[in-house]
């Protein structure tokens, strides 16, 4: 049963993509029922797998422009490599944050020496989008370990922060506006309170049941909360979610890789991806084509 209508503003079921392979993702964002929390404007839950001997997760070089991209795993290893020479292995707890700017190339593969037994993967890709003024910043990406992530213990929640500020909490990632993003495990019984410390909120539910007055979310669900209210989390089970949120930024519209206060600035990314003006990924020559132009951007409000 859904929880009281004054506390939850959607829920979402994400929508499944099979890749190949055997290899699944479910995507949160965006969706019907929401396009945006706060920043947040893109969220994909890839796995739980484990890949086929042999094979591997194999992202060739694609471009990016106005957003930041965090990579952050649950089980498994990815190697990341990008046209500023940037090469950096990813593995549980990390972060990889990669502000595109005014634009970047990057690959994301499974490394070689993983991939004879089948490689287990498990874990999040968000974009976050950028605000107006930093849209066309100096692409950088910087990996933190995570041991330098924040942790606090609230009852029976361990939050780790991952980005922005939440509960006393600040880390070392290089947001650049009010966000917050937090990998959270509850004990069965649980209960942890979530206060109006940021103006959009939510909660996606990786594994486990949680309730908010009463309504039980399981497992796969992005759950959105009203703005400026009280939400109390209890778990039904041992669970573990992913709360994010943070300031809005005004419309964005989105074609595939690219996000932009601007049509006209997609427009142009999409030339410059045809042209080769990008740059390119050292050592990983391979790239993805520009899609067929089936739809015009999508306005994120």
């Amino acid at each position: 049963m859904p929880a009281e209508p004054h506390v939850i503003e959607a829920v979402v079921t994400p929508a499944t993509r099979d890749l190949g392979e055997g290899f699944q993702v479910r995507r949160a964002l965006p969706s019907m029922q929401r396009r945006m929390i706060g920043p947040f404007v893109f969220l994909d839950e890839m796995g739980p797998v484990r890949l086929a001997p042999g094979t591997g997760l194999d992202v060739r070089p694609h471009p990016h422009i106005g957003l930041a991209t965090l990579t952050y795993l649950f089980e498994g290893e990815i190697l990341h490599q990008d046209s500023l020479g940037v090469r950096q292995p990813i593995r549980p707890g990390d972060v990889n944050w990669m502000i595109a700017g005014r634009g970047i190339v990057h690959s994301e593969r499974t490394p070689q020496p993983l991939r004879a037994q089948g490689p287990a993967l498990w874990g999040l890709q968000s974009w976050v989008a950028l605000p107006q003024p930093d849209e066309e910043v100096t692409p950088s990406f910087r990996h933190h370990p995570a041991a330098e992530l924040p942790r606090a213990s609230v009852g029976g929640a361990e939050i780790r922060l991952i980005a922005g500020t939440l509960l006393g909490l600040r880390s070392p990632v290089k947001a650049l506006s009010p966000l917050f993003y937090a990998d959270t495990t509850l004990d069965e019984g649980a209960a942890l309170e979530l206060g109006p410390e940021h103006e959009e909120r939510g909660a996606y539910i990786v594994d486990g049941a949680v309730s908010v007055d009463g309504g039980e979310l399981s497992r796969g669900r992005l759950v959105v909360f009203r703005a400026a209210v009280r939400v109390v989390l209890k778990a039904r089970t041992r669970a573990r979610l992913m709360l994010l949120g943070g300031q809005t930024l005004g419309p964005r519209h989105v074609w595939w890789n690219f996000v932009s206060s601007s049509r006209e600035r997609i427009e142009q990314a999409k030339q410059d991806w045809k042209a080769g003006r990008f740059g390119a990924v050292p050592g990983d020559p391979e790239f993805i084509p520009l899609p067929e132009e089936r739809k015009p951007a999508v306005d994120y409000p």
